[in-house]
This record gives C-alpha cells, structure tokens and sequence, in this order.
C-alpha cells in the first residue's frame, strides 16, 4: 500500500469542496499564555470573492464580542472518495454593518447558503445573531493523495 501525502488543491476544486455553505471551525486569537477560543460555526462562501460570510450568536458576555476584529483562522475540512480535504482561511473577521462594506456584503450574501446548525440548545428565534465576513489574506487548501512508497 502507498504512503500518504498531503497535496494543495487547484482553485476550482477547493471552490467545489467548500461549495456555497457548511460548517468549520473557527480560531479566535488570543493572549500568547491562552489556547486559541475555537467555536464550531456554519458558512456561507462566495467563490467569486472568495469571501466568507458567518451568522453569529453573540451575547453581551460573549467571548466573540471581545474578539471580532482579531486575526482568526477557519478550517473546513472532510473526506470524500479520494481521501481527506481541508481548506484554511486566515485573515480578519469584519463586521458587516459597517457602511463601507454592507452593499458588498449584501451582494455576497446573495450568493451563499449559510446553513443554521444548532449548536445552542434552545430555538434559534431566542438567539441574537450578527453577520460577518472574512476576505482572507491567505486561503489554502489541501487534499491526501497516494503516493509510491
């Protein structure tokens, strides 16, 4: 049997795999002595920007109050017939109220499906959401292939 290796994926089949909308994980930065706050979260993904748009739940006492607007990493990865695929998005989370960005937003949103996945516990009309985007400065994507050992 082969070895394993990791392989970047071309732009069309990284757009493919993260289609319009899924679920990931996103990395929130923090002090140098804390581990990253990484929450499950859905997407929506517009390949013609390459942007991604999230629906967060967000509270006075949440900890992504703090945070919008650090530097955070997103991650979707999964498995199909030809192994293992990931993609990384790194950049800063914005938000999308802003004036110089909700016509853009609004466009993108458009062109998404941003699934609403319950991970609160309790009916999604009793949560606050807010929209956000992530332009990434860096997005890459990697997929398993057999190699010869």
């Amino acid at each position: 049997m082969g070895a394993r290796e990791s392989l970047e994926m071309e732009v069309d089949e990284r757009d493919e795999f993260l289609g319009t909308g899924g679920t990931g994980v996103m990395s929130f930065s923090t002090p140098a002595n804390e581990a990253p706050h990484s929450i499950p979260v859905s997407y929506g993904y517009d390949a013609s920007e390459e942007t991604f748009y999230f629906r967060l739940a967000v509270s006075p006492e949440s900890r992504k109050q703090r945070i919008v607007n650090s530097v955070i990493s997103f991650v979707i990865y999964g498995m199909d017939g030809d192994g293992w695929k990931s993609v990384i998005a790194s950049g800063k989370l914005e938000e999308t109220n802003d004036e110089a960005i909700a016509t853009e937003t609004l466009q993108g949103l458009q062109r998404v499906t941003i699934p609403l996945v319950d991970f609160f516990g309790k009916p999604p009309g009793e949560i606050h959401f807010e929209f956000y985007r992530l332009v990434p400065d860096e997005l890459t994507g990697r997929k398993e292939s057999k190699t010869p050992v």
